[in-house]
């Protein structure tokens, strides 16, 4: 069961959802720029638990790797759906998803499929729902069917 906040407006029921944006962060900071403009439009509706892998400024000062794996798997599981940017190749990124996989999270991967082939581990897995374009718009409206906004009640 999805864990979100309801808002009632007469018949209708908004749904916010917790979403984990992954993106590659050691493994390379090419699309940066790309993950913070995503992440800003999720969290016009939606909460983005991970907004730092979007900042293009990003430090890790001051966080021990055991700091970084226990918030980082605390999000996971309180995470309604998983949204993955693997242009990049990150081995950090291809565990989130195992993570959310085994927690039987909705994985959606995204991937320019002009820059790059996507590991066949992922491509092959039927549970990840993947999202190859060629133009970055193409990934605004798939982000939107995948946040439905509004429910009927």
């Amino acid at each position: 069961m999805l864990t979100h906040f309801h808002k009632k407006d007469l018949n209708t029921i908004i749904t916010i959802m917790k979403v984990y944006f992954a993106g590659s962060i050691r493994g390379g900071r090419i699309d940066a720029n790309l993950y913070e403009r995503l992440i800003k439009y999720i969290q016009k509706t939606d909460i983005v638990l991970t907004e730092h892998v979007g900042n293009l400024n990003l430090s890790e000062e001051g966080q021990t790797v055991t700091d970084i794996y226990n918030q980082d798997t605390t999000w996971l599981r309180e995470s309604d759906v998983l949204i993955a940017e693997c242009t990049c190749p990150s081995l950090g990124v291809g565990y989130e998803l195992a993570y959310a996989e085994r927690f039987q999270k909705p994985c959606h991967i995204f991937y320019n499929k002009n820059r790059t082939s996507l590991s066949a581990m992922l491509a092959g897995n039927t549970f990840y729902n993947i999202h190859p374009y060629e133009d970055e718009a193409e990934i605004y409206p798939i982000i939107d069917s995948i946040l439905q906004k509004v429910c009927d009640s």
